[in-house]
């Protein structure tokens, strides 16, 4: 438990609770000229992107460490450090634990979330008991797992379906033909593919596109918006939600939740999807928790996934040529043969850089720790320290992905910079841009991640052209990033005959 008498005393006395060759700089409560205060309150809670900007105002006229890395420390409360400096981010993410001298993820920002979901998952779970929920949960996700060629063959083959049916139903409802254009918001289709392909893909289960885009994307829609404000101020959103009447579309919308839980668990016992690669002794109420984060987690973080890339291509009609060339021809959809698609890849790649789906990751100090860099710089985070690694802001931080470094400006979507690093012997790998995580805690599911988005992606490329009717998309942050235009664009068929999606 945090010591708040003694934060106060230090405070007051200007002791800097932070020691080692890579201090942060001191950011100051109050301020002008800032986009936001430096923590979330009731009127700003909807711009966590504005918050972490609001800790580098200033940070221009600065040099070394402390203009990467800040701290706030006063009003009794806690140290908070902001960090946009990757060397630390993987310092920290590679010293994330279950041991005394690691790193406890930090549950704080994830507490509406516990509360809709459960405590008992590999979200919010810390320590031993996040291992077990690993080790339980982990193994469908793995990449051998997913990509064993017996098991992958079927598993693409229903997923190209599903992506097959629902653009073509997209197609008609618009009546996009070879001549007209019509205007789309592709988001909104992008989440109910996502959500049908968990499942009734991956689970197994025969749920109607009708119902997952009448009940089940409006009820997760819904509930991710509260996991937001419950978070923020719980005790507030609940007394409003009872004046408005909102908390009875809540439990409405908690109803169905546990419904279309139920409907993922229930294939467990015959089989279905990829459960029959499951093999725990973990009861399903164990489960629970784990399936309801992956149903409205993984349907948020791949939606916001495609909705970019999608995004970012509609402003690249000569990127969007380049992957057609590369997938026109492609009748199966093999991991190698994705691999082979460099353009489609290092597209997913520049838009994991530039508009992450989880802009920051959470840790905690649970006791005085150092940390060191790969170039030998230290820190001591002092216990009790809440730590938000803002991977947005490194990944458009000029210092680490700029001309010098990349050969593009760090703030452009311009996928040749991973053309630019490989020439120069830089794989992907040497420069993380985190959109996964990284060390212990990276997320379980990145390999079917990459799989539905390239698949999604592919698809829609393949049949349309598209072009963004907005100069510019702005993010909207909550749980993660979207485009706040839901990728509005304008569509038409990419070739003048009736062909399907993919062959």
């Amino acid at each position: 438990m945090t010591n708040w008498p003694s934060h106060i005393i230090k405070q007051l006395r200007g002791i800097n609770p932070f020691d080692g060759d890579c201090l942060p700089s001191r950011v100051p409560l109050l301020g002008f000229g800032r986009p936001s205060l430096p923590f979330p309150h009731l009127f700003n809670y909807k711009e966590p992107l504005k918050i972490f900007e609001s800790f580098y105002n200033g940070s221009e006229n600065q040099d070394g460490p402390e203009k990467h890395n800040r701290s706030l420390y006063c009003a009794g409360m806690a140290p908070v450090l902001l960090t946009r400096d990757p060397a630390v981010i993987k310092a920290m993410l590679a010293a994330t634990g279950d041991k005394p001298e690691q790193f406890d993820r930090d549950t704080s920002p994830t507490a509406g979330i516990a509360r809709l979901t459960g405590q008992d998952s590999l979200l919010y779970a810390n320590g031993s008991l996040w291992k077990r929920q690993k080790r339980q949960s982990a193994q469908p996700f793995s990449r051998s797992n997913l990509f064993e060629p017996v098991k992958f063959q079927g598993f693409e083959l229903t997923f190209r379906d599903t992506v097959r049916e629902r653009l073509n139903e997209l197609r008609s409802y618009y009546k996009i033909n070879d001549t007209k254009v019509a205007k789309v918001y592709l988001e909104p289709e992008i989440k109910i593919v996502m959500l049908e392909m968990l499942v009734n893909n991956f689970f197994g289960a025969h749920v109607s596109n009708e119902e997952i885009k009448e009940r089940y994307v409006p009820a997760l829609d819904f509930l991710i918006d509260h996991i937001i404000i419950d978070t923020v101020s719980p005790k507030i959103h609940k007394f409003c939600g009872f004046l408005t009447g909102q908390n009875k579309i809540l439990k409405k919308s908690k109803g169905d939740f546990e419904e279309l839980t139920d409907i993922a668990l229930s294939g467990r016992s015959e089989g279905t999807g990829l459960w029959r690669n499951f093999e725990s002794s973990a009861t399903n109420d164990a489960l629970r928790s784990n399936i309801k984060v992956f149903l409205a987690g993984a349907m948020e973080a791949t939606t916001s996934f495609a909705s970019w890339t999608l995004s970012h291509l509609s402003r690249r009609q000569d990127i969007q040529d380049q992957i057609y060339e590369e997938i026109r021809d492609m009748d199966d959809y093999t991991p190698e043969n994705l691999r082979k698609a460099t353009v489609l890849n290092r597209v997913l790649e520049e838009t994991l850089r530039l508009t992450p789906a989880l802009y920051f990751l959470p840790r905690y100090a649970t006791q005085d720790t150092w940390i060191e860099t790969n170039d030998k710089r230290r820190m001591l985070i002092p216990e009790g320290t809440h730590i938000r690694l803002d991977v947005w802001h490194a990944n458009r931080c000029e210092d680490f992905w700029g001309e010098r470094v990349t050969g593009y400006p760090a703030d452009q979507f311009e996928p040749k910079r991973w053309e630019f690093l490989a020439d120069k012997g830089i794989e992907a790998k040497d420069m993380l841009h985190f959109g996964f995580g990284h060390g212990p805690r990276f997320c379980p599911g990145r390999s079917l991640g990459l799989l539905e988005v390239a698949l999604v992606v592919a698809a829609v490329v393949k049949i349309f052209k598209f072009t963004a009717l907005n100069e510019r998309t702005e993010p909207k942050a909550g749980i993660s990033t979207k485009p706040a235009d839901q990728v509005m664009v304008q569509v038409q068929l990419r070739e003048p005959f009736e062909h399907p999606v993919m062959e």
